[in-house]
């Protein structure tokens, strides 16, 4: 099956970007099918010639936009080719397309005629989640990516993210904790706190010291201050997260970073990040959108892109993982979509399906550490050649679709799961703390660990807590307890 398209043009031009997740093949089919693995295409719809620029036009249609292979591509396009497809289509909306993207490609500007027609959007919003309209006069194209057209993160509306989008997964959220009792409301995001906390670290095989803790939850209390992004608060917060006073940063990285796993030498670098001078420039990309994605961009949407662009970026050597989970609630926060103080604790979700996560990390880290030559030096040194485009466009341009879907399915979790789950427990507790009050005097902390240990059995009191305070409860507390759980058990299964 011969390649069209954008993977024709990667290969015919020998562009360093990744191959596309769906590449275009002439197959034997009446019309254009989207396949799992690719794009099916006849013969008769087939670019009739083999010059680049048609498959790129012929891309533009049929497969999409992907920036990685475009902006390197038209830096390969004379500009010759180009206007002489304008002069032949004016008024095209792809020959426009084309000729927007050769100028930002090379930062030059072609002798062309006067655009004509009406404006045409890069990303069909039909088929990508879209951004707020940069417009380009001289083309008369509406770049409306989700970044700009120097940083662009890439979100199809597959079938599941539809679904994810429709669910309306942050009002439920607003909805079921406004509907709670304003002490068990308390305790219940107390918790939610507590614990993203703990697993944030736990992500990273850290426990924190107790001040650490305190700090780490300060922390995410400051989402909700809805402060714009910028390097200077940025690096507050690292300083927040991080405690070794040599690893607190006071700027952006400007050296080198990478990541290991326990293999020694070159064969344990994981990921590296861009160079310090192109993180730099590529988290001012990231910190617009974030700052604009607050109201213009589906909020869950915005706050994948921030979470895992900001991780891929790397801007500081230590803390960037804790940070990149705050980024998730920030962008939420900001754009107001989570009120009062809530916070979804998605990092408990992550925690439970760490494999996902590292899947959903490696799908973009992975393939950008194979455009990397790295010789062990010794002394935990090495040295790094990038054998990717010079303009970096890898880092650029990455497709954000399945980062946006897990961040969906984490945040169903986080509420359905584990928020509702506590809130749960609690109610429960309280309902065995008054019954249990009610009749008997058992001292405060005794009782609260007599009733967690039977809400945690099933409502069984454990042998362990009956011999531990066996002169300290009478005999029948202890079954009124077991009583009181199981009833309180019981009540909680048939509501639910």
């Amino acid at each position: 099956m011969a390649a069209v398209g954008y993977e024709y043009v990667r290969v015919r031009l020998g562009l360093k970007a990744l191959p596309p997740r769906r590449p275009a093949r002439i197959t034997p089919v009446t019309r254009v099918e989207r396949m799992a693995d690719h794009v099916a295409i006849p013969s008769t719809v087939a670019p009739g010639s083999g010059e680049p620029l048609a498959h790129l036009l012929f891309a533009l249609k049929h497969e999409g936009v992907n920036l990685a292979i475009l902006m390197e591509a038209f830096r390969r396009i004379s500009a010759d080719d180009v206007v002489a497809e304008l002069r032949r289509t004016p008024s095209g909306g792809y020959a426009r397309l084309a000729g927007y993207l050769w100028e930002q490609a090379n930062q030059a500007r072609l002798d062309a005629p006067a655009a004509a027609g009406a404006a045409v959007d890069l990303f069909d919003p039909e088929r990508y989640v879209t951004g707020p309209i940069q417009r380009d006069a001289r083309w008369r194209v509406n770049f409306n990516g989700l970044g700009s057209i120097r940083y662009c993160a890439t979100v199809e509306r597959t079938a599941a993210l539809e679904a994810a989008i429709a669910s309306d997964l942050l009002a439920r959220a607003n909805a079921y904790t406004a509907e709670l009792d304003q002490l068990v409301r308390d305790r219940a995001l107390a918790w939610a706190y507590l614990h993203e906390m703990q697993d944030s670290f736990a992500i990273e095989r850290e426990a924190p010291s107790e001040n650490r803790a305190r700090a780490f939850v300060a922390l995410l209390h400051q989402a909700h201050e809805r402060r714009p992004l910028s390097e200077d608060y940025l690096v507050s917060l690292q300083q927040a997260a991080v405690s070794n006073p040599f690893d607190r940063a006071f700027s952006f990285r400007t050296e080198q970073n990478w990541l290991a796993d326990s293999h020694r030498g070159a064969p344990g670098v994981t990921y590296i990040p861009p160079p310090p001078e192109v993180a730099r420039e590529l988290m001012e990309h990231l910190m617009a959108f974030a700052n604009a994605a607050a109201d213009t961009v589906e909020p869950m949407v915005a706050a994948a892109v921030v979470s895992f662009g900001f991780v891929f970026i790397h801007p500081f050597m230590d803390g960037n993982g804790r940070l990149s989970r705050f980024l998730f609630h920030h962008a939420l926060c900001r754009s107001g979509a989570l009120r009062d103080g809530l916070i979804l604790p998605v990092s408990v979700a992550m925690k439970k399906h760490e494999g996902d996560y590292l899947r959903t990390l490696q799908l973009y880290s992975r393939p950008l550490r194979e455009r990397w030559q790295v010789s062990w030096i010794g002394d935990e040194r090495c040295d790094f050649e990038y054998q990717g485009d010079p303009d970096y466009g890898l880092y650029r341009y990455w497709d954000a679709t399945e980062c946006v879907q897990f961040g969906f399915r984490m945040a169903e979790q986080a509420l359905d799961s584990e928020l509702r789950q506590e809130t749960e427990y609690l109610l429960r507790y309280d309902a065995v703390m008054r019954r249990v009050n009610e009749t008997v005097d058992v001292r405060g902390n005794i009782l609260s660990a007599l009733i967690m240990s039977a809400l945690d059995n099933g409502g069984i009191v454990s042998k362990r807590r009956r011999d531990q305070f066996r002169g300290q409860v009478p005999d029948a507390a202890f079954d009124l307890i077991e009583e009181a759980a199981v009833d309180a058990l019981d009540r909680s299964g048939r509501e639910t």
